[in-house]
Parts: C-alpha cells; sequence; structure tokens
C-alpha cells in the first residue's frame, strides 16, 4: 500500500468496510492507519543500531582488527619505500597511537618497541606519580630510639611500638610497610635463621577463653661465670601472660612446681582453696611435673593435669616459643656476670614481656595490653559441662606475682 493510498483513508470521512472495498485490503489496515497521525511508516528495528548477529565480543575483535587497518594504512601513507619497522612503530606511538595496537599491527615486540623508545633521544622518562613519600628522618629516629633498648625486635614489632606510641599521643600511626621500607633502607631489619625442617604435630595448644588452659615449662640461663639459673614458668595459653615463676640454682623440684601452682592460682583467682572451675595444666614429661604428688596436689585445687607425647616438644609450642622469646630479647642482650644478676634481672625481664612485649598471635598487643582490651574473663566450663559466671579481671600492675627460690650458690 502506497503512502497516497494511506493519505487518502485518512483524509476520506466514509466508513471503514466502504474504504476496505474501495481500497481491496482489510478493514483492520483502514482502522490502523486512521488512528495514526503519519502516513509514514515507522520505524523497525531496536532504538539502538547494533548488530543482530556479531555477539559483543565478535564486535571487540572487529574493533580491533579497524585499529590495525588504520594504523597500517597510516604507516603506508607516511612512507613510499620499505621502511625500518621498529623506527616506524615509535613514530606512530609517539603520534598517539597505543602501543599495543602498533605492536600487534606491524609484529613488533612490545617490549622491544618500549626498549628502543627509551633509547631514542627524544624520550623523557615519566615524572613520579601519587604523592611525594614522607620524609623519614622522624620516624627513623623513632625506630632507632627504640631498637636501642630492643635489638633484636624485627619490624613487626616495631610497628607496633610505633603504634603504641601513636595512640598514646593522638596521632596517626605509621603504615607497617613504611617502617619496613626505613629499616630496610637503613639496615635495620633482623636476619632470623630459617629452613630448618620441623616436626609435624597435631592439635592446638592456644585457647580462645581465658583460664581454660594453662601451660608449664622450664629452660637454664647460664651465667658468664659459668653459674646456672633454672627457671620454670606458667603461660595462660590465652592471653599468653606469665602468670608465675620460680628460679633456684638448683634442680626444679616436685615441691617448686607445686609452690608455681599456688603462685599462679593465687595470682589470678586470690587466696582460694580450690579453683572455681577447672583449668587444664599442661606439661611435658618431666619428672617434677609428672610426679605422684605433684599431680595429686594439682587435682586437689581444681587443676587437670596434661602432658604431651612423648618426645614431642612442639606439643607444648606455646611455653617452647617463649622460652626462645625469653631467650632470644632478654638473655642474650644483657649483661650476665654471676647466678644473682640473673635472679635480680628476671622480675624486669618478666614485667617487661607482659606490659610492652608485642605478641603476634594478639594483634601485636602485650598480653596485658590484650588482657585490658578485652571485655570479660569468662571461666572454662570443663567441670560437667556447665558454664560458670563471669569474673572481674583486676587491673594489670607492674608487679608480678612470683615464687622465687634462691637457694645456695655453689662456691
Amino acid at each position: 500500500m502506497t503512502e497516497t493510498v494511506r493519505r487518502a483513508i485518512q483524509a476520506r470521512q466514509e466508513g471503514v468496510t466502504a474504504a476496505a472495498k474501495r481500497y481491496g485490503i482489510s478493514a483492520t489496515t483502514v482502522q490502523k492507519w486512521r488512528s495514526r497521525q503519519t502516513s509514514t511508516n515507522a520505524r523497525m528495528g531496536p532504538k539502538e543500531p547494533r548488530s543482530s548477529v556479531l555477539s559483543l565480543e565478535l564486535q571487540r575483535l572487529l574493533g580491533k582488527l579497524t585499529l590495525g587497518t588504520e594504523i597500517l594504512r597510516e604507516a603506508m601513507e607516511r612512507v613510499a619505500a620499505p621502511p625500518q619497522t621498529v623506527a616506524l612503530a615509535r613514530d606512530l606511538v609517539a603520534g598517539g597511537r597505543p602501543a599495543s595496537a602498533v605492536a600487534a599491527a606491524l609484529s613488533v615486540s612490545r617490549p622491544h618497541l618500549a626498549s628502543s623508545r627509551q633509547a631514542s633521544p627524544a624520550w623523557k622518562p615519566m615524572g613520579l606519580r601519587g604523592r611525594p613519600p614522607a620524609p623519614d628522618a622522624a620516624l627513623l629516629g623513632a625506630i632507632q630510639a627504640l631498637i636501642a633498648d630492643l635489638p633484636t625486635y624485627g619490624y613487626r614489632r616495631v610497628h607496633a611500638l610505633l603504634r603504641r606510641q601513636a595512640e598514646r599521643d593522638g596521632r596517626p600511626a605509621p603504615n607497617a610497610k613504611r617502617v619496613y621500607r626505613v629499616m630496610k633502607v637503613y639496615g635495620l631489619l633482623q636476619r632470623h635463621a630459617g629452613g630448618a625442617e620441623t616436626r609435624r604435630h597435631e592439635g592446638k595448644v592456644a585457647v580462645a577463653v581465658r583460664n581454660t588452659r594453662w601451660c608449664l615449662d622450664g629452660l637454664e640461663i647460664a651465667a658468664e661465670n659459668g653459674e646456672r639459673v633454672r627457671l620454670a614458668f606458667a603461660l595462660d595459653c590465652c592471653d599468653r601472660e606469665a602468670i608465675s615463676y620460680v628460679a633456684t640454682t638448683a634442680g626444679i623440684t616436685g615441691e617448686d612446681v607445686r609452690d608455681l601452682m599456688v603462685a599462679a592460682i593465687e595470682y589470678r583467682f586470690g587466696p582460694v582453696n580450690q579453683l572455681p572451675s577447672l583449668i587444664e595444666w599442661l606439661t611435658d614429661n618431666g619428672s617434677c611435673y609428672v610426679a605422684r604428688d605433684t599431680r595429686r596436689f594439682a587435682r586437689d585445687l581444681g587443676l587437670v593435669p596434661k602432658t604431651t607425647p612423648l618426645e614431642r616438644p612442639q606439643s607444648n609450642g606455646m611455653a617452647e616459643a617463649f622460652v626462645q622469646t625469653l631467650k632470644r630479647d632478654y638473655v642474650r642482650v644483657s649483661v650476665l656476670p654471676d647466678a644473682e644478676s640473673v635472679l635480680r634481672q628476671l622480675p624486669v625481664w618478666l614485667a617487661h614481656y607482659n606490659d610492652l612485649h608485642p605478641h603476634r598471635a594478639l594483634g601485636y598487643r602485650s598480653p596485658r595490653e590484650f588482657i585490658t582490651r578485652s571485655t570479660k574473663e569468662i571461666l572454662s566450663g570443663l567441670q560437667g559441662g556447665q558454664q560458670q559466671g563471669a569474673l572481674q579481671v583486676p587491673a594489670p600492675t607492674s608487679t608480678l606475682s612470683t615464687v622465687s627460690r634462691s637457694r645456695a650458690i655453689p662456691g
């Protein structure tokens, strides 16, 4: 049906049926064109032209091929004789063409194109992007002041101490990566020996609730004159606090371990005859720990004696890690002429460990800093599966509750 017939249908006032008979079309077509405002056909297809055959991925590839064709056409227009391909590619990139598209169209290696571009006398290096780095003088001074007293600390613990100072002063803390960069540039990073194969052990010593499991171990500290001090200690397997210790120049006996139990309980719960809830007491298989009187005494107090498998010190890994920390960060950097100096400095070392030493498992907080940030202390609930009520945690002090025994030093 022509446009003239459509205009005639729209202009005549005769009925729909009569018009349909006149022009030999259906009544529906007559009614459709009478309802329209124009006699032209409406545009068919989508409002935004798009290929109905090619997918988006094919259209993208077609666009890349078109770009490559344009690059080749421009290259042929620039030269009349066969050119040096790399030089021509460099000129095209200098003119604003994408380096990747030029390299693909002319079959030139992109790294080679970049290197030849940098070797060109006209090439200028790109300036630094982003904000300039902050001055390092103040941060370097703060780091040097910390490692002067703590020379064994790596960048993570140094960053934890700097963060603590910043929080106390109300200023932004430095970024850990910046601390690492400054310490690396000025040769302050620690070199730790690694790569040694460790024995695999199952289970987990750490617990999520305080006063659920305490671990115990011992070590020997040698003075410069050959005298030796034996130390036994108790740690909480949740907050890593050194609860109590006993030190002597003789061997650790079962009586020393029992005194250690009493000191730990009195420090956490006060003068009580029995714990309000059972606590695991994890030790190795030393004779002073597994003695019959010691185990019976522990059960009377409400402790549950637990021992590690034979020849598996990693099963008490938290206590072993504390031994390494004490030796590395305190014993090896201290002047210890005799056993008396060791016994005199032990309370200072342990108080520093509890109050200030950053611990990775505690988010690089010290044990007592972690305790202070905790909301409340929940008892273990090991006894019959019944959960006990919450205890009020006493405010941490700088004095460590200890049972320290110094026996006669051999002449």
